[in-house]
């Protein structure tokens, strides 16, 4: 079974990874690049300034305590214990997978940094943010999607890759979200210094 999932996994990197242009190329690289959402991070800063006032220094040190934590998971968990081969990197594809100005990432890719990265994010400010800004939870999701599948259109992610980091990183941002909103009834209200919207 784990053989065929494998199989099934290579067939769709292949064929995802195979609709490429030159245009998509520089597109691509540009939306996996993190410097990239630099705006939408600002952005992320000014909503949580407006609906929660001094709680924003709180929801910064739980955003850096959660991509330490997606971080470190697929890293030390998963990439440094399964060690699969990114495709980028497997023998078996070489001459098969569009390498995009030659980049290839490192070794392994089990599970995808950036899927875990960006889902457990988008995941957290949802649970924060889903009563105050409309449709938030939709357009977070899709960017997280968006650049996970800029890893398989890059040829360093598998599908299966994208798709474990995704689940992973949802589940950690939604933990720490709730986490974040449980505390923040219990202990930061009762100080009047800070707010928690409805």
């Amino acid at each position: 079974m784990i053989e065929k999932l494998i199989h099934w996994d290579m067939d769709l990197l292949l064929f995802l990874n195979g609709c490429n242009s030159p245009l998509f190329d520089d597109i691509m690289r540009y939306v996996s690049d993190p410097l990239t959402w630099i705006p939408a991070y600002i952005l992320l800063l000014y909503f949580c300034i407006r609906y929660y006032k001094k709680q924003t220094f709180i929801i910064i040190l739980f955003a850096a305590v959660l991509i330490l934590i997606t971080d470190q998971v697929s890293v030390q968990l998963f990439k440094n214990i399964f060690h699969r081969l990114r495709p980028s990197n497997e023998p078996q594809l070489e001459g098969l997978v569009h390498i995009v100005n030659g980049y290839k990432g490192g070794d392994f890719g089990f599970v995808s940094s950036h899927a875990t990265n960006y889902f457990g994010l988008a995941v957290f400010f949802s649970v924060l943010l889903e009563r105050n800004l409309r449709f938030f939870t939709i357009i977070s999701l899709l960017v997280a999607g968006l650049i996970s599948y800029s890893r398989i259109y890059l040829g360093v992610h598998y599908p299966g890759d994208v798709i474990c980091g995704a689940i992973m990183g949802s589940l950690i941002g939604f933990g720490l979200g709730k986490l974040y909103k449980y505390l923040s009834r219990k202990y930061f209200s009762r100080k009047k210094c800070l707010q928690q919207p409805e």
